[in-house]
């Protein structure tokens, strides 16, 4: 049974055209990330919303960050709202970038198409109908609850799409997630409205490069293919350590449940010459690769040690090198992150816990995101562990084409957020 009706979830309800605009506006701006566009067009529109009710709002770039140069500068932006002194803040943290629209598109990936119950368009489910729940849940309680005691505080960060470093892990560094400002956070990722995200597996990426010797394509036995040398690593990679690690399984409740095994990914492939420029109409040279490169994802367990990780794909290395005449190779480590999972005890796990039974009349599932999110850096860099994500979308709608998130479900998990606000701060 769902809750009764009470001025807080009244207040959201009456707030639906608003919350369908503002969804709808938010995705008409066109945040692609790569490369980073209008994320400082994106921001303003946020400050003036939030504006009326939030007095204290900063608009910050990521100066210096991985990602952040004058043409695509990264642009953040952070309101706080203090109540009463005495109490705790609440912090929601979203990011505003979206990755690149891709194909199979039959509606304006940019236009907020409604229809059906539904706002379109990238972005839309992953996640600025998160951002725009989020902010609909705090006006509307701010607007019920007007002396309620400790803060609230919003968020729209940038580049989280690519690791987040020029939003979260910025502000974080910065102490702006430290648990003596923030001491709850939830992130509204596209989780689906009746389920706590409690955090998400481990990350390691590495480029790997095999050398070879350049020589005249006629003649390549002058020469040394490096193309080959990688198709003997990919070889090893799918014939040995694919069926490795299928055979890891976690304890942690990850979705879907394909992730609770270890899993690596090539993310890329590179060999040989240079793709030609645009305009270009001749044919390659004849040469044999003196260079190939790949890029690996692995996603890795809480069971699994970070070395560990590693040291596996160290170990491959070093067998093709001490068995294959000729190879040669570079690994380089490009980012890790460790997993993470908040217990489910903090207080704002339970505090949205009780929120969903009292909005959907249900127990929510316990779940663990099988790609990372900006919980990493909060609970890496700031420090503060009592985070969890929740949010309205589908998660296998992110990055589709006609991604979309539902109108109801934003509603509801506006009602959640709202209630749990109440159960967080002295009201």
């Amino acid at each position: 049974m769902t809750q009764q009706p009470s001025r807080l979830t009244d207040a959201v309800d009456s707030r639906r055209d608003d919350l369908v605009a503002f969804t709808a506006d938010l995705i008409r701006i066109p945040t692609i990330n790569p490369p980073g566009n209008a994320y400082r067009e994106i921001c303003e529109y946020v400050e003036r919303r939030l504006r009326p009710r939030f007095p204290e709002i900063e608009l910050i770039r990521a100066e210096g960050a991985i990602g952040d140069i004058d043409k695509y500068p990264r642009w953040n932006v952070v309101a706080r709202r203090p109540g009463k002194a005495g109490g705790d803040t609440v912090h929601f943290n979203s990011h505003h970038d979206v990755v690149e629209i891709g194909s199979g598109w039959t509606v304006d990936p940019f236009g907020g198409e409604v229809k059906d119950d539904k706002v379109y368009g990238r972005g839309a489910c992953d996640m600025k109908g998160g951002l725009a729940a989020s902010i609909i849940a705090a006006e509307a309680f701010i607007d019920t609850h007007p002396d309620f005691s400790g803060a609230i505080e919003i968020s729209a960060t940038a580049d989280e799409e690519t690791g987040g470093y020029g939003g979260v892990a910025y502000l974080a560094e910065r102490g702006m997630f430290s648990p003596n400002r923030v001491q709850h956070v939830i992130i509204p990722e596209p989780l689906n409205k009746n389920r706590i995200c409690l955090g998400h597996r481990g990350v390691w990426w590495a480029e790997i490069e095999t050398h070879g010797r350049i020589a005249h394509g006629s003649m390549p036995f002058l020469g040394d293919s490096a193309i080959r040398h990688m198709a003997a690593l990919l070889g090893e990679i799918e014939t040995s350590l694919y069926p490795a690690l299928a055979t890891r399984q976690t304890a942690m409740p990850v979705v879907p449940p394909l992730a609770r095994q270890s899993t690596l990914n090539i993310n890329s492939i590179h060999g040989g010459q240079p793709e030609p420029e645009d305009g270009y109409t001749g044919f390659p040279a004849p040469v044999v690769a003196h260079s190939a490169r790949i890029v690996i994802d692995r996603r890795y367990l809480i069971e699994e040690k970070p070395e560990a990780v590693r040291q596996e794909v160290l170990d491959l290395l070093e067998r093709l090198k001490a068995t294959r005449p000729g190879f040669s190779y570079e690994l380089r480590d490009l980012w890790t992150i460790p997993p993470t999972m908040t217990d489910k005890a903090a207080p704002v796990v339970r505090a949205v816990d009780a929120a969903i039974n009292a909005v959907l009349g249900l127990s929510p599932d316990y779940v663990v995101s099988p790609g990372t999110y900006d919980q990493k850096h909060i609970d890496r860099i700031g420090r503060l562990h009592d985070c969890i994500a929740y949010g309205p979308g589908i998660l296998d709608l992110a990055h589709q084409p006609d991604e979309y998130v539902g109108i109801t479900d934003m509603l509801d998990s506006a009602k959640v957020m709202g209630l749990a606000l109440e159960n967080l701060l002295r009201v």
